[in-house]
């Protein structure tokens, strides 16, 4: 029952820190990008608030002393970009979207005066960016505050339910979390009722990894650093494509060709013993 109750208070904590910063656009045209950064961080407050009024345990029971196996890092920082060139394989294999080696889609987003500088120049530099610095930045900027509820606080308290299912719940939570900015057209231009529908799938499929990563290190480190480089190399294939993909269908990570990639990386490490998580503990 005490478990049941500080995880209520968290989720009642972490819509009340969130959702009006994501709703903040709506009266305040052109600020989503310093809103929704902020929003990010409503998890981990929530948790902190949880442990230590709710709860009145140790902020050390979220772990942040804790790294666990160091190889696991390298997992978070390169499995993302693995998968989003998976997600831009299967993009092209089911015709959901059209190589493009002329970048047009850089080119129609870049202002007049840019265009002096090579467009190549520009997605080299993205890709590098995305690759090396931006994971850690990313961490700092909403990752680690989205990571220190979902899997550093929510995940293991959820946990005695037994894995499976703690990933299950934890992630549907997650997706649902998102539905303010889906509606607004974020991950899904166009399709927002759908869109939050297919934001709940994905978290559930990038949940599980994450929750790995969790789990192998019992710490909220791996998983922020592959939540920093899902956020940093997830939207990548596009650059790759011709303008005018369906999101929902290509393009990205979170599209269906990138479900893809993530559930057969879940099924490996179910089958391989990684991951134990029996429908039936």
């Amino acid at each position: 029952m005490t478990q049941k109750r500080n995880v209520t208070w968290f989720v009642i904590l972490t819509v009340a820190f969130s959702w009006p910063l994501f709703l903040l656009p709506l009266a305040v045209p052109g600020s989503a990008g310093v809103a929704w950064m902020l929003a990010m961080f409503g998890p981990g407050l929530a948790a902190i608030v949880v442990i230590r009024f709710i709860a009145r345990e140790s902020l050390s029971s979220l772990n942040l002393k804790r790294l666990g196996p160091r190889r696991f890092y390298a997992w978070a920082w390169l499995l993302p970009p693995a998968l989003s060139v998976a997600a831009l394989g299967f993009t092209l294999l089911f015709g959901v979207g059209i190589f493009d080696t002329t970048f047009a889609i850089v080119r129609e987003a870049l202002p007049d005066e840019a265009t002096a500088v090579p467009v190549t120049l520009i997605v080299f530099v993205q890709i590098l960016s995305a690759l090396t610095f931006a994971p850690l930045i990313n961490v700092v900027l909403g990752a680690m505050g989205e990571e220190l509820g979902w899997r550093g606080f929510l995940l293991p308290r959820l946990e005695e339910l037994g894995k499976c299912r703690a990933i299950l719940i934890s992630s549907v939570i997650w997706g649902l979390w998102h539905a303010p900015i889906i509606l607004q057209g974020h991950n899904y231009p166009g399709r927002p009722v759908l869109g939050i529908f297919l934001m709940v799938g994905w978290c559930v499929l990038l949940g599980v990894v994450l929750s790995w990563l969790y789990f192998a290190t019992r710490s909220p480190w791996a998983p922020a650093l592959a939540h920093g480089s899902v956020n940093a190399t997830a939207g990548l294939p596009m650059l790759f494509l011709v303008p005018g993909v369906d999101m929902v269908w290509g393009g990205t990570l979170a599209s269906v060709s990138g479900w893809i990639g993530l559930a057969l990386f879940a099924v490996w490490l179910v089958a391989t013993g990684r991951l134990p998580i029996p429908w039936r503990e």
